[in-house]
């Protein structure tokens, strides 16, 4: 398994299959370390910026305890043989920017939540980074690199030593440190260095006395550094997305592994040696074997140098495409956190060179099912230059395939596209309209091609072209029933009929450049909404053609849900990203959520889902249909939470119990014969059944907990056996007479033949009387008949 740390929580993916298989979920803010329990390799540690450490069963996902440190944890490192201590970096009190590595005390308490408060302080001055702090020789020193010092610390001889480099080398070489890696078997430290150089320490115990060696192969800067398992191999990555292997610290001996698709950010050897891990800047995870063989990949959302396109959900599988690799769009999947697969839109070799001008893709549209898709590139030079294509899905190949290339569609650039929502059975009915800021928009629509020869029937080109009073094109949108377009020319929003291309009417007010313009869909599909940069929020009625309501926000995202009435609005104030959500008829916010982040929220994207979520609350009630994704300036995807923060981050171990309503295989092929059976339950089974409905947690938690993690079989024992007993309760006429008949059931069968005569005789004719009624009392015989019937099976009519 590999296990990693993704946002606020911790995920480990099979080796063999790239599956995700566990999502340890616990901490509330960011993951910042994850390391083994030195005591138990089942058993993990992990830090965050919430101030706790916890510790994870992370093969079955329960959360064993969690220890309150009371700082912000910044890294964590483990050392072998210490089962009660783990080191940490924290901020110094006080002082800011300035970081300290810690050792802290873990309690072995009974309890799940633990105060960890013996902090003591071992190096002062570290580097936040957790690359430029590491351990050596099964925790006999720590060594932690920043700017140009070196620092090794001597646990048993408490000693402190330190070394300096100069800034700069008479060869202009870059000295500053990266990264610190630290042999497993010797004394021997490697740092990585800005100008590409790695060095090997020996002799560090003496502060005059040291060496170190150097190898150079890195252009760039060193990111990080890796001894294998018994320290005969040293792995170093950078920019240039090589894996490099040295070989007994010799700069004559070394491998490499190219090609890993972008920078290394980190590298990761595991316990047995047989694998190594990278991490990389586009946010993929590379597991290679240890015979420098590429073995599987991990790709998140990738982090791309500019999302341009911003964030647009793929109707056929309801995946969020953006900008990915240069040039590429990338289909992610937000339920299995992957990417589907990537499309390379501009098809050119992309190269890695600061300054160089290449074709570079800015907007993106699908139609509305999902059967064309729309992008438009560009590259600038002395001259722009443009190009939009126009992609058809191929159902053989479940890919899009180039059907229209139209270069320079515009004078200037592309503002905004957009389809217009229409029954796709007809191509004919479709169009296209593109915005720009050469002062017009241009509708596109589907031609037919009556050419025997041609190689392909459809394509596409321009239908009409509109102005308005020389203003660039800044937004379009189309209605939900796709009759009128809305198209603003910088102040002044238009709105034009889809079938004649006449302009009906024009909005302007308040004044400002127009930054956002959407139409209402369902019961408020007669509003038109628009957003400024000078900070309004406008709502026009396109019935009466006068403005309904305005409010003063700065709104930066305007996102209609597509599914309901409800718009979503993001304003940025005060460098924090607020979220308010309204109905165009109703002006007072159905939802707001102040402070939703710290970053700029850039994008937003409606996700409809595949079955409507119950939601207790009547503040998230719009949220019942659709999913909202942000995405801020630091490309993180962000989503909006139905559930309290306590309740999302409930923990596993209080999970354990198996929900009743759980429907397996197993259970439906019983669940016939326990039906016909429970016909025939009416003695015994009426007070076993009542005692299952009961069943306590203890039990159920009992049952569902790993063994290796539940305490001595003699504290659980007693417990165990009491839930199982029945509670002594008295019990009544008719169920003793029961217990007494079945107890001497066998033996009246022996019996019978010779005593029906007898019983004949002696048959009591008296009457009894019995609440009012007078009945006759049943001889022997009788009875044993009526208990036959009893044990009939009726169950069958039932079906009628």
């Amino acid at each position: 398994f590999l296990l990693c740390a993704s946002g606020d929580f911790v995920k480990m993916y099979s080796v063999g299959t790239e599956e995700l298989v566990q999502l340890l979920r616990g901490h509330s803010d960011l993951v910042t370390g994850v390391r083994l329990a030195p005591h138990n390799p089942l058993q993990l540690y992990s830090s965050s910026l919430d101030g706790t450490i916890k510790l994870w069963d992370f093969t079955d996902g329960i959360l064993i305890k969690t220890f309150t440190v009371g700082y912000k944890l910044f890294a964590l490192y483990t050392v072998a043989g210490c089962e009660d201590l783990v080191y940490v970096i924290i901020p110094k009190s006080g002082e800011r920017d300035t970081f300290q590595l810690v050792s802290v005390k873990l309690t072995r308490a009974a309890g799940q939540d633990m105060e960890a408060k013996e902090v003591s302080v071992v190096l002062e001055g570290v580097d936040v980074s957790p690359k430029c702090t590491a351990f050596g020789r099964e925790g006999e020193y720590v060594a932690s690199v920043k700017g140009v010092n070196l620092q090794v610390y001597f646990f048993k001889r408490k000693q402190l030593n330190r070394f300096s480099l100069r800034a700069t080398n008479k060869k202009g070489g870059n000295n500053l440190f990266t990264c610190v890696a630290c042999h497993p078997r010797e004394d021997c430290i490697a740092t990585g260095h800005a100008d590409g150089k790695i060095r090997l320490w020996r002799n560090f115990i003496h502060n005059k006395e040291y060496t170190f060696s150097t190898l150079h192969w890195h252009h760039d800067r060193v990111m990080d550094l890796a001894f294998s398992v018994e320290g005969t191999s040293l792995l170093s990555g950078g920019v240039e997305s090589v894996l490099v292997q040295w070989h007994d610290g010799s700069d004559c001996k070394k491998d490499f592994l190219p090609r890993l698709g972008s920078a290394i950010e980190y590298i990761s050897i595991s316990s047995d040696g047989t694998f190594y891990c990278t991490s990389h800047t586009d946010n993929r995870i590379t597991i290679i074997n240890s015979n420098l063989r590429f073995s599987r990949s991990i790709q998140g959302l990738i982090k791309a140098r500019d999302i341009k396109t911003g964030l647009v959900v793929d109707p056929r599988t309801k995946a969020l495409v953006l900008n990915g690799e240069p040039g590429h769009l990338q289909f992610y999947c937000l339920q299995t956190d992957k990417q589907l697969y990537s499309l390379d839109i501009v098809q050119q070799e992309y190269i890695h060179q600061a300054d160089l001008n290449q074709a570079d893709l800015v907007r993106v549209a699908f139609s509305p099912e999902g059967k064309w898709l729309a992008t438009v590139e560009e590259r600038e030079e002395a001259d722009l230059e443009l190009e939009m294509k126009l992609w058809l899905f191929d159902e053989e190949t479940q890919s899009f395939k180039l059907n229209t290339r139209i270069s320079m569609p515009h004078e200037d650039h592309i503002t905004a596209m957009c389809f217009r929502d229409t029954d796709e059975l007809e191509d004919e009915s479709l169009i296209l309209v593109t915005a720009g800021r050469d002062c017009v928009f241009k509708v596109w629509m589907i031609v037919e091609d009556t050419d025997p020869e041609a190689q392909q029937s459809l394509s596409w080109s321009c239908d009409f072209v509109g102005s308005y009073h020389n203003y660039q094109a800044t937004n379009c949108c189309f209605s939900e029933d796709g009759s009128l377009l809305a198209v603003s020319f910088e102040e002044t929003v238009t709105v034009w009929d889809s079938n004649t291309w006449d302009l009906k009417c024009t909005f302007c007010h308040p004044p400002g450049k127009i930054r956002n313009i959407c139409f209402g869909r369902l019961t408020c599909s007669k509003y038109l909404i628009g957003a400024t940069d000078h900070g309004f929020l406008c709502c026009w009625n396109l019935l009466s053609c006068a403005l309904e309501w305005s409010a003063h926000l700065n709104t930066a995202v305007l996102q209609p849900d597509p599914l309901s009435e409800h718009i979503a609005a993001v304003s940025w104030l005060s460098k924090e990203s607020s979220l308010f959500v309204f109905k165009p008829n109703e002006p007072q916010p159905i939802c707001i959520r102040r402070n939703l982040c710290k970053d700029k929220i850039q994008f937003a994207a409606f996700v409809p889902r595949e079955v409507p979520e119950t939601i207790g609350s009547e503040k998230y009630l719009w949220l019942r249909r659709s999913q909202l994704f942000f995405l801020t300036d630091t490309q993180e995807l962000l989503t909006v939470s139905t559930k309290p923060l306590k309740e999302r981050l409930t923990l596993s171990s209080k999970q354990l119990a198996v929900e009743e309503s759980l429907v397996t295989p197993f259970s439906l092929l019983l669940g016939k014969h326990r039906h016909q059976q429970s016909q025939g339950d009416t003695d015994l089974g009426k007070v076993v059944r009542n005692h299952h409905e009961q069943d306590s947690p203890a039990v159920k938690e009992l049952l569902h907990t790993p063994a290796h993690v539940l305490p001595s079989a003699s504290f659980l024992c007693p417990i165990f056996i009491n839930s199982l007993l029945i509670s002594k309760e008295n019990k009544s006429a008719e169920e003793v007479a029961d217990e007494v008949e079945m107890e001497s059931e066998a033996a009246e069968d022996d019996s019978d033949e010779d005593n029906d005569a007898t019983e004949m005789k002696q048959e009591d004719t008296r009457p009894v009387e019995s609440l009012g009624e007078i009945t006759r009392k049943l001889s022997k015989s009788e009875e044993k008949e009526l208990r036959k019937i009893r044990k009939m099976d009726y169950s069958w009519i039932s079906a009628f």
